[in-house]
Order: C-alpha cells, then sequence, then structure tokens
C-alpha cells in the first residue's frame, strides 16, 4: 500500500494560493519525501476558484489521487466545495472570523484559526494563510526550523522586515496548532534524499538546454507559457537566444530560420497556436530542416477551456501541414520524462533532418513533480547527424544539398561553407534544390525526390524504441495509454493488484513512428485490453487501429477537462470485466 499525505489549498485567484503551496512543496522535498502536485485554476486573473493539491510521501507518487488530509480554504466557496473530500483522521484549517464550516465526515477535525487574535492584518492581508502553513505543519509533525528556513527564501527579495513578519505570524500559527489541535497519526518521514521539485515546462525547457539548444521563440499561450519563462529567465547564463514573437506563423518560420542557420531550435505552443504552426511545419520537411516543436495541449476546440487539459490534439499533429512527410512524434510519460524527452528528440531531429513534435498537455506542463537530480543528464550524447561545419578538403564533389541516398539522408551543410552554395526551397526540387516545376513538372524527379525523404521513416523507425510492456505478460487485463496517462494507470495497476485483479501496463510513448507490429506481438496474449486516454473520441484507439487494424476490448475516456483519478480507472475495470460496458466515462466529483 502507498503511503502518502495529501494537501488542498483552495481560494479565489489573487488569494496567494501558489504561495503555500510552494512553501509545502519545498519543504517536503527537503525532507526527501516524493511529491505530485496539481492546480486547478480558471482563466481569469481575479475571482474565480482556483484548487491546488501537493500530494506527498516516502514512495514515488505518479498521481494526484483526490482524497485529502488537510484542507486550507481561503475562502468559504472552498470549505462549501471541497470538505467532504476529507476523511476520519483529516483536518481543516481555516479562518475561524470569515468562514463558517459545514459538516465534515466523522473523525474530521475542524481546527479554527483566530486570525485577527494572532496576526495584525491591516498590515499582511494574507496572514491567514501563513497562519495556516505554520499550524499545518505542526500537526505534521515538521520542525519549525524548516519553514523558517524556506520562508526566507520566499520573501529574501522584499527584505528582512517582511521575512521577519512572516517567520513571527507563522510561529504563531505553529504554536497555536500546538496547543489547540490533535497532531495527525501519521508524522510526515524523513529520508536523506533529495528532490528536485520540477513543472513540465521547466522540466523541457531545461531538456532542450541540455541537449543544446542555442534558439527559442514563442508567443505566449498557456499552457506552453512557462517554457517561455524559464527561457527568457536563464537565456544569459545558458547562451541561448529567446525571441517573443508577434505570432505562431512567425514563430515556426523565425525557428527554422535558425536552425537551417545551424544551431539547435525550438518552439512551443498549444493546439490553437500550433494550427497556424502548420504550413511552416510543412517547409521544415520539404526543406529537410530540423526543428523541434512542443505542442502543450488542453481542452477544445477553439479556445476551448484554457486551463484544462486534455489529449485531444493527437489527430491534429498527424494531420499537421499536408501531403506525405518525415516527421517524428512523442509524447512524454511524466514530467521527469518532459527533461529526458528533450535530448533523444533532437538527436533524431537532426540525424534525420526532420521536424520533431512534442505532445505534451497541462497535466504535466504546469503540475510539478519531485525528480531525483541523478535521473537528469545535463551532458547528454548530442548526435548532429551529417552536418557539415567545414569545406574539409578544396578537390571535394559539388555539394548536392538533396543527394538521393539510400538512407534518405543527404549531407546537410552550414549556410556559408565555402563551396557548399546551395537552393534551399518549400518547393519541390532536385537534388541541387533547384524547383523541378518552372517549365513543366519533371515526374520522374519529383517521385525520386519523394521516395528519398520518405526512406527516412525507415531509420527513424529504428532510432527509436519500440513501447515494452510492465507487468506480468499473462495478466487477465491490460491498460493501454499514452503520454500522461502513464502515472495514473501506473497506480491504478497497484490498486487492482491488491484487489486481486492481475494487469498490466502497456505505456506508449513515440506515436511516430507508432511500431505497430511491435505493438501486436505484446498484445497478441492479452486476455483483456482497455485503452485509457483524455478526449471524447478515443484519438489514440482509432489511430492504433488504423495503423494495425487492432480493436481494443474496451475503453476509458475522460473530456471535462480535469484529469483522471486512480479510482476512476479501478471502477471502470472492474465495470468493464464485470461485463457491463464497454465504454466507461468517469465522473469528476471534485467541483473545480
Amino acid at each position: 500500500m502507498r503511503q502518502s499525505f495529501s494537501v488542498g489549498i483552495g481560494g479565489a485567484a489573487g488569494q496567494g494560493v501558489a504561495t503555500p503551496g510552494d512553501i509545502f512543496a519545498k519543504i517536503f522535498s527537503r525532507r526527501g519525501l516524493h511529491l505530485n502536485a496539481y492546480n486547478a485554476y480558471q482563466s481569469i486573473i481575479r475571482g474565480g476558484h482556483t484548487f491546488l493539491t501537493v500530494r506527498t510521501g516516502p514512495d514515488k507518487i505518479p498521481t494526484t489521487d483526490g482524497k485529502l488530509d488537510l484542507l486550507i480554504p481561503l475562502n468559504q466557496d472552498t470549505m462549501d466545495r471541497h470538505l467532504h473530500l476529507l476523511s476520519a483522521g483529516g483536518a481543516c484549517l481555516y479562518n475561524a472570523e470569515s468562514i463558517k464550516p459545514g459538516t465534515p465526515a466523522e473523525g474530521v477535525q475542524l481546527c479554527p484559526i483566530p486570525v485577527s487574535t494572532l496576526a495584525d492584518i491591516s498590515r499582511n492581508k494574507v496572514a491567514q494563510n501563513t497562519l495556516a502553513i505554520g499550524a499545518g505543519l505542526s500537526m505534521m509533525g515538521i520542525g519549525f526550523a524548516s519553514l523558517e528556513e524556506v520562508l526566507a527564501e520566499q520573501f529574501r527579495k522584499k527584505g528582512q522586515e517582511v521575512i521577519d513578519e512572516n517567520v513571527s505570524i507563522a510561529h504563531a500559527g505553529y504554536d497555536y496548532a500546538s496547543q489547540h489541535f490533535k497532531p495527525f497519526a501519521w508524522p510526515l518521514p524523513m529520508t536523506n534524499t533529495r528532490y528536485a521539485v520540477l513543472s513540465g515546462n521547466a522540466a523541457m525547457a531545461m531538456g532542450g538546454a541540455a541537449a543544446g539548444v542555442k534558439f527559442y521563440c514563442a508567443y505566449p499561450m498557456s499552457p506552453s507559457t512557462g517554457v517561455l519563462h524559464w527561457m527568457a529567465e536563464h537565456a544569459r547564463k545558458a547562451n541561448i537566444m529567446v525571441r517573443q514573437v508577434e505570432d505562431e506563423i512567425g514563430v515556426i518560420n523565425m525557428a527554422i530560420g535558425a536552425a537551417h542557420a545551424g544551431v539547435r531550435a525550438m518552439c512551443a505552443t498549444s493546439g490553437g497556436g500550433f494550427a497556424l504552426m502548420s504550413e511552416g511545419l510543412g517547409l521544415s520537411a520539404q526543406a529537410e530542416i530540423p526543428v523541434v516543436v512542443i505542442d502543450c495541449q488542453r481542452a477544445g476546440p477553439s479556445t476551448g477551456v484554457p486551463t484544462k487539459t486534455e489529449q485531444g490534439d493527437l489527430w491534429q499533429m498527424l494531420g499537421a501541414a499536408f501531403g506525405d512527410y518525415p516527421r517524428v512524434i512523442a509524447a512524454p510519460l511524466d514530467i521527469a520524462d518532459c527533461f529526458k524527452l528533450m535530448p533523444e528528440i533532437f538527436n533524431v531531429t537532426d540525424k534525420f533532418q526532420c521536424p520533431g513534435i512534442v505532445l505534451c498537455d497541462l497535466l504535466l506542463s504546469e503540475g510539478r513533480l519531485s525528480v531525483d537530480p541523478r535521473e537528469l543528464d545535463f551532458y547528454p550524447h548530442v548526435d548532429r547527424g551529417e552536418l557539415i561545419t567545414s569545406n574539409g578538403t578544396a578537390d571535394h564533389e559539388p555539394y548536392k544539398r538533396y543527394k538521393i541516398t539510400e538512407s534518405g539522408v543527404s549531407p546537410r551543410v552550414i549556410p556559408g561553407v565555402p563551396g557548399h552554395t546551395h537552393v534551399v526551397s518549400s518547393d519541390e526540387h532536385d537534388e541541387d534544390g533547384v524547383l523541378i516545376s518552372d517549365e513543366y513538372t519533371n515526374t520522374v524527379k519529383r517521385r525520386a525526390m519523394m521516395e528519398k525523404r520518405m526512406r527516412k521513416m525507415d531509420g527513424i523507425a529504428r532510432a527509436v524504441p519500440p513501447p515494452t510492456l510492465l507487468g506480468p505478460a499473462n495478466a487477465d487485463v491490460t491498460l493501454i495509454g499514452w503520454g500522461s496517462t502513464y502515472g495514473v494507470i501506473d497506480e491504478a495497476c497497484e490498486l487492482l493488484r491488491e484487489a486481486g485483479i492481475s494487469v498490466n501496463h502497456l505505456p506508449i510513448r513515440w506515436l511516430v513512428p507508432l511500431h505497430g507490429d511491435a505493438i501486436l506481438s505484446l498484445l497478441k496474449g492479452a486476455r483483456h485490453t482497455i485503452i485509457v486516454e483524455n478526449n471524447f473520441s478515443g484519438q489514440f484507439a482509432r489511430y492504433l487501429r488504423s495503423e494495425t487494424s487492432f480493436v481494443a476490448d474496451g475503453h476509458i475516456r475522460k473530456y471535462d477537462g480535469e484529469p483522471f483519478l486512480p479510482h476512476h480507472i479501478v471502477e471502470a475495470v472492474k465495470e468493464q470485466l464485470a461485463g457491463r460496458t464497454t465504454l466507461s466515462v468517469p465522473s469528476h466529483e471534485i467541483n473545480v
């Protein structure tokens, strides 16, 4: 049984929900505990409802689970919405002067804090937040020194007076809880390990920097904006040129221009911005210029639900641009994988001179996860492929930029290298880059060039590892997921095994190439297959069927803007094994 402790902090946007979450996350990670954090919020700057969940424990925490041990409501709305999430042994810390408690479940401790008695609220408008942090840590059995250290870091830029004020307020909350509230039955442990806490956006930005990215550009579009924030903040130290561009059409063309000049370049957006990039992506393929685009999916269509998560862009990625062309598409499995994937996809796109797409989503982009720093390789292997950076010998043969080769890959040169003058065009061309259709279309050359480019897919398939099956090969149930469903399926499998149901898990990370034959081989002995995905139509199920003719026995889908919780999958599997349905659509019982 996985040991964990969950804190829920809720309020209106502008009430300072994020700061207590950051403080708890730092303290938990410095105690050597794993954590997973998810923030459900609305697309307005002030008001609306924001609910941040931080789950921690000594074991890996792959997802939040919808259960709470401690609730900190900063307003009445949060109390009314979420008190029911606490069960026996849980506690609710709240401002006794502005919030009325509801009726909790049996065994839940209500902990009213007399805010104006303990702090000068005329000086500090968010005193209730700081008091609640201190009180919560006291009840968890965590020494005050840990909080004092983090508060000093949190408010360092505001000066010692602000630090001292917040430390004093936190201490008042800590002492009050020690005297008036019952501590939690399970004090949070401490280990010798120290973890970094990363968002998916920061991880992808860091992974890009580690991979050697020297140019990044973007137009801000949630939930991808965090990549731009990290890049802008660290651009000078990392020697990366960063540009905020007027729109996504300019973004993709600027990134391609930088890549053509010889540096590794990338950009990030969401589905709406990616739609504007599609034509440019075709230029990358036709001109054989490698570029990496990150798509952080949110709930669509159109503007949709801008601050919610979904896996609804798969078919847009599969159909991006027009015509047939080689490309690679990968979906990171968790936030640590957001980092690890970047060097891998850059090596593939450089080696095969094609566009690469990283298909992330809000759950990972804006979620946070504890990551062991030893998992992050900041000096990964870099393969730039057949890249010519100097003219070598003076008597080399005439340079053909699009030379027809058995692999489909032609030697690529940095523009300006003596003796390697060449034409680059978005039109179809011959080996010299000269257009084949000015006077008439040379069908033989068109066919040869098309086949040359598409031969790259054979090499890409060999360069990219096939998926692997996790768990016993002869399980009663096989759960198939892609991208960010990895963590929740992993925990659901653990719960199903505890319930006596044998289960295994096939996570798909590389979507193009799909390795259809390998997938069929893994699934040929499967007894009952269920595909889990965060969209309405079963986009991956349809894609898998189109590529392999494989049809799963059942499906679990969610499209309300919120991620799966482990019990959603557990209950759906039991429902389908009982023969009651082949399609389960869990309801999200947390009102966010």
